[in-house]
């Protein structure tokens, strides 16, 4: 039975085709209002994972709800709560723009009188107002992809599901889609993507999945995750002198595992100090050292990106 704060989880889903295990005793759950970043590596089991979500395909094993319907039992249920954009989305290059959005919404049954206002809230939340008696065919990439979004929202869906929307996109169109994203949550769409593009990840999720080989190997928000695969924590030390009775007030904060030696920068000493504290440690850190008057110039902490947590994640190397 779904959870009413979720509005996608699955359970001990499996998908095999023959011998391959494509899906492996995965769960994931999806808060409401999220928007939740799906990565993972080529062949991970991440768009295989989406067709199931999406009723494409039936799984071998295991469950999955989607708005609280079961995919297996009440499909039709799924298909009507969801907006599904998928890795590659044909479009019809012989329609005019309108009459793409026109189509899509006489499928979903939406009443003709009601479509054209719809036509025109679609084009300007995508801003392809200016586009709409233009043929298809003739819009760029990444209009097409924009175009393709609309669609994904002509029912009024509450999920939309999204397997690498910014794929094979310029920088600049990358950049408007991430936007689009951002003001379809505000509207309270639950954003379900895929990517492999980590800084679109890192830019604008609430909620990160990481799969590997069908399984999922850690989810939660960005900030658990990294907390969960990166624990230690780096701080960077820079002093004007008295270097060791830093590190001697150092060694005495509950957290700190290490106190190394980095090389002068501009006639400064600088320590790298390793922490597995939290942020109430890392205040007792800065005041070990402000009691007892040492010359601190600068103190920060090294963030690690996405690139480094997924590395780890999937059985990298961090360095």
């Amino acid at each position: 039975m779904a959870s009413d704060e979720l509005i996608i989880e699955t359970h001990g889903l499996v998908k095999r085709y023959g011998k391959l295990t494509a899906v492996d005793n995965l769960s994931l759950v999806v808060p409401r209002g999220a928007i939740y970043g799906f990565v993972g590596p080529n062949g991970a089991g991440k768009t295989t994972t989406m067709r199931i979500l999406t009723t494409l395909i039936t799984p071998t094993a295991g469950d999955a709800y989607v708005a609280g319907y079961s995919v297996v039992q009440h499909p039709r249920e799924v298909r009507r709560a969801i907006g599904y954009m998928p890795d590659f989305f044909g479009v019809y290059d012989d329609m005019k723009v309108w009459e793409y959005l026109d189509f899509f919404a006489a499928c979903y049954e939406i009443p003709e009188r009601e479509r054209p206002a719809l036509i025109n809230d679609l084009l300007a939340l995508v801003d392809l107002a200016h586009r709409r008696d233009d043929m298809v065919e003739k819009l760029s990439r990444g209009m097409k992809q924009r175009l393709s979004l609309a669609r994904t929202l002509a029912h009024d869906p509450e999920v939309l599901i999204l397997d690498e929307p910014a794929s094979g996109l310029d920088p600049r169109a990358r950049i408007e889609v991430r936007e689009l994203l951002v003001e379809m949550a505000r509207m309270g769409k639950t954003i379900f993507f895929s990517s492999h593009i980590l800084a679109d990840v890192a830019e604008i999720c609430t909620h990160l999945g990481i799969i590997e080989s069908g399984q999922m190997v850690a989810q939660g928000t960005v900030g658990e995750i990294r907390q969960q695969l990166m624990p230690t924590r780096e701080i960077t030390i820079t002093l004007l002198d008295r270097v060791d009775e830093a590190k001697e007030a150092l060694q005495h904060v509950v957290g700190v595992t290490a106190v190394e030696d980095l090389p002068n920068e501009h006639g400064r000493h600088r320590l790298r100090v390793l922490f597995t504290g939290d942020d109430t440690g890392i205040s007792a850190m800065l005041q070990a050292l402000a009691s007892r008057g040492l010359p601190v110039v600068n103190f920060a902490e090294e963030t690690r990106d996405l690139e480094a947590v997924f590395m780890r994640a999937t059985k990298g190397i961090v360095t």
